[in-house]
């Protein structure tokens, strides 16, 4: 029996917390874990001492197995057993599930810890909590998010209150919503990873062995040693069976490796990793409001940008009026949770260069993405302007593409059909997703990211392809309980690029065969775009 002396993961930890009581914020951490960090001991630490040296303090602990929850129950009766006794309250009862402090007699304070295993009816759902401890979260069994809902409601969100939860990955589910949702600050909770590398002990002696190009890369991204891929290639051997995705998932790099997709990704994960670790952060974020000239029939006028750093737009790299642009945007369907998102692609660099996501009525969506066209307008040499060509998926409704027309936006995507009764070609508005366009426009963007993933820029996008799946029916999608807004959308804008004309091409066809093109929406709106 030793002191408890924190190593560097138990230290960053320890020192959030700390950081979050010195605001005097409540503590709320996710932890993504590697594999023996000792997490769990750490925060047993935390909260057993919070609990046996104040009045009143309940705290709960709830694991993923029966076995898991005694471990970490005995863990907690010796530290209790290990106390000074001048520090060490009496204990009015203990059990296989509860250590209760008596008030009454000695220096006994009128506390408990209370150890549950996920999976039962109602778990923890009738108790008040100071503290929970939620362990091995993505391996509950049973109706996680309705436990969840309980648990959390349980704890007052007041300063002296804590809940940690810590995990490995174990591919997507609850555990990866509510880390993805911390990422995103769309919780409260604070993302901490660890790399299996921040462990001091995993290192091995080197043996003089030939480094791979994937050992090189990773040695040149996270400044390894040599001793450190030694400790690795002895894990996977004999930890892992040989298996380096399960080393990835078992022991991760990056947060993103350590999410296993249950079936085949079809975008390259290494790729997105390496962007993730380096993607930039918009350089400004917001929305626009607008003036509505005419309810029936009119321009958008006094078209505004303001700033809100959580709006639904984020700006990646400002306009260049003498550049064309093309916007993609994916509808919300039918699915809890799906969103209108829209993406703005750079016709020269191909890079992405703004995104929209909102849920939010049809009609505000189109009028955003108005603005968005305006705001991304290009400008001819005789000074007309043009906004950026739109291109919106019309399969679950057509009311966005109808209220652009009716808004007057004139420069659009043109698919072509054929008429079902006379066979002739028609020109359609819109981009429609069907079982062939779908792999067709998926495929491009597969490329891009293989080959050139620089030119993806937004987090969120890159997120959403990692849960991009090709299923054992075939279909593309994303896992089950994720979503494909913002892939489908960048991809519809990556295909709707391919109709954006140069305008250098424009005037060199026009000086050769002596006619001059049609150019939709070259007239200005009323008032010049403003930057607030």
């Amino acid at each position: 029996m030793v002191n408890l002396i924190l190593n560097q993961p138990q230290m960053k930890l320890y020192n959030i917390i700390k950081k979050c009581k010195e605001e005097k914020k409540p503590v709320r951490i996710i932890i993504l874990k590697a594999r023996q960090m000792g997490f769990s001991t750490a925060t047993e630490s935390f909260l057993f001492k919070d609990t046996v040296t104040k009045f009143n303090r309940r705290t709960g602990i709830i694991t993923h197995l029966d076995t898991a929850t005694t471990n970490l129950f005995n863990m907690s009766k010796l530290m209790y057993e290990s106390l000074p006794l001048e520090l060490k309250p009496s204990v009015k009862a203990s059990n296989a599930k509860e250590l209760i402090f008596d008030n009454d007699t000695g220096t006994g304070l009128k506390s408990k810890i209370k150890c549950m295993t996920a999976g039962t009816s109602g778990v923890g759902r009738s108790d008040t909590f100071d503290n929970l401890h939620l362990s091995e979260l993505a391996f509950w069994q049973g109706d996680v998010k309705e436990t969840l809902t309980g648990l959390f409601q349980a704890v007052p969100n007041l300063p002296d209150t804590m809940i940690i939860i810590e995990s490995t990955a174990n591919g997507y589910e609850m555990f990866k919503e509510l880390w993805d949702k911390a990422v995103k600050g769309e919780n409260d909770f604070i993302p901490l990873f660890v790399a299996w590398y921040e462990m001091d002990e995993y290192k091995m002696p080197y043996t003089g062995f030939k480094l791979t190009k994937e050992e090189e890369k990773m040695k040149e991204r996270y400044n390894l040693s040599n001793e450190q891929l030694e400790w690795r290639r002895w894990c996977i051997r004999n930890n892992c069976s040989g298996d380096v995705e399960q080393f990835k998932q078992e022991y991760p790099s990056n947060p993103e490796e350590a999410f296993l997709s249950t079936g085949r990704c079809i975008f390259d994960k290494e790729q997105i990793s390496l962007r993730l670790s380096k993607v930039p952060k918009p350089i400004k974020r917001g929305y626009f409001v607008y003036n509505e000239a005419n309810a029936i029939k009119g321009k958008m006028t006094d078209i505004k940008w303001i700033n809100d750093e959580k709006g639904c737009i984020k700006i990646y790299e400002m306009p260049d009026k003498f550049t064309k642009y093309a916007i993609g945007g994916d509808t919300a369907g039918d699915t809890l949770g799906d969103n209108f998102t829209a993406d703005v692609i750079n016709s020269k660099t191909l890079k992405q260069v703004a995104t929209l996501e909102m849920q939010t009525d049809e009609d505000l969506y189109a009028k955003q993405m108005y603005c968005l066209g305006y705001f991304y307008k290009y400008q001819y040499r005789d000074a007309r302007i043009e906004p950026a060509l739109m291109s919106i998926e019309v399969n679950f409704s057509t009311f966005p593409q109808k209220e652009l027309e009716r808004l007057d936006y004139s420069n659009f995507y043109v698919r072509e059909i054929v008429d079902r009764y006379d066979k002739e070609l028609e020109h359609r508005f819109g981009f429609r997703t069907t079982r062939q366009t779908k792999p067709m426009i998926l495929s491009n963007l597969v490329q891009i990211v293989r080959d050139n993933v620089d030119y993806i820029n937004d987090e969120n996008t890159l997120r959403e392809m990692l849960t991009m799946v090709r299923k054992d029916n075939g279909k593309q999608e994303a896992e089950e309980g994720f979503h494909d807004d913002h892939v489908m959308s960048c991809a519809i804008a990556y295909n709707a690029v391919l109709q954006v004309v140069p305008d250098n091409d424009i005037i060199e066809i026009e000086q050769h065969y002596n006619f001059e093109f049609e150019r939709p929406g070259v007239e200005e709106i009323g008032e010049e775009i403003q930057i607030i």
